[in-house]
């Protein structure tokens, strides 16, 4: 650390403080993660270990945020990363509501690019949301925090755990339209009215690998129909709203791919996507960062065994779908 001068701080993730720093002999600002250890025998975190290892399997690319260095430093170690100025959570926070169209298009082509070169290195990042795709101070959005990513096999033969949380493209690029997302569950069974109240129910008709699920059978739901996407926003362009259908199937491989999608009409009909040095970008507001969301309090976790009602925020959520009888 002796390197480094501490600016200030940035912020605090799941297994560490991020601070703003700058390089000594170089004068480099970066953004360094700190990582605690709280018992030496029990060794670095898995998800550091990903975090690294993800990061260091990928070649640099313009939409994936550099690691600079790791080192260790007292009980834990450091991580060095480049300095990004905000984050898509904190443009879309402070943004006119909605963003511009040529705004969302520069965004998500860009998120799209990151995404196509992870997957093209076989990285699937698995924690995809507005505060992980970091900002520049030239407008440069690039993908952050890989540390639920994993290497996964193009032949589907690994398994993955289903316990994971997090908004695939489809999603922010729902959110960008709409300025606020499109499924604002506060947890399991919330997030789950809220798709199937715009998509509709899903069956093995539309979605064949759905009995196949490993808590297929623990709950039920009455056949809701989806919404159309043009009532649910109004204002997006046709385009728009083909590209988005495409992302929000739920058979994962019918999902249009990142790379396909970077083809898509939607990026060559006017307004062309916007250049990085038109877009927004909020400084980073100064002092003690801002705590995260606490989450809806463990009274309201769901558990199969018990009554829906008591595992909702809001019990009105559910009726809609309940099964008559």
């Amino acid at each position: 650390m002796d390197q480094y001068c501490i600016l200030g701080r940035i912020g605090e993730g799941a297994h560490g403080i991020v601070f703003k720093a700058k390089h000594v002999e170089t004068g480099e600002i970066v953004a360094l993660k700190k990582v605690a250890l709280r018992r030496l025998e029990d060794g670095i975190p898995n998800q550091a270990l990903r975090e690294i290892k993800a990061l260091q399997e990928m070649e640099d690319n313009q939409y994936v945020v550099q690691l600079k260095a790791v080192f260790p430093h007292g009980a834990g170690f450091v991580l060095a990363f480049e300095f990004m100025l905000s984050d898509l959570a904190e443009v879309v926070r402070h943004a006119q509501r909605p963003l511009a169209q040529a705004q969302v298009k520069s965004y998500l082509q860009m998120l799209l690019k990151g995404v196509a070169f992870c997957h093209a290195n076989n990285i699937v990042h698995r924690d995809l949301k507005p505060a992980n795709l970091l900002i520049s101070a030239s407008g440069q959005l690039k993908i952050a925090d890989f540390g639920l990513a994993r290497v996964f096999s193009p032949d589907g033969s690994r398994l993955y755990t289903h316990q994971v949380a997090t908004r695939a493209v489809g999603c922010i690029m729902g959110e960008l339209l709409n300025g606020s997302p499109l499924f604002p569950g506060e947890n399991d069974i919330e997030q789950l009215c809220y798709v199937l109240r715009i998509l509709g129910t899903p069956n093995p008709q539309v979605w064949p690998e759905l009995t196949e699920l490993p808590d297929y059978n623990k709950i039920s739901f009455k056949e809701q129909a989806p919404v159309p996407l043009e009532e649910v926003l109004p204002d997006a362009s046709p385009q728009a709203l083909d590209l988005l259908g495409q992302f929000l199937l739920y058979p994962p491989r019918q999902r249009i791919a990142a790379s396909k999608a970077l083809l898509h009409q939607y990026f060559f009909t006017a307004p062309l996507p916007a250049h990085p040095s038109e877009l927004p970008i909020p400084q980073r507001l100064g002092g003690p960062a801002p705590k995260a969301h606490p989450g809806p309090p463990h009274i309201h976790d769901f558990h199969v065994d018990r009554p829906l009602e008591e595992s909702l925020l809001n019990p009105e959520l559910i009726r809609p779908f309940i099964p008559e009888g």
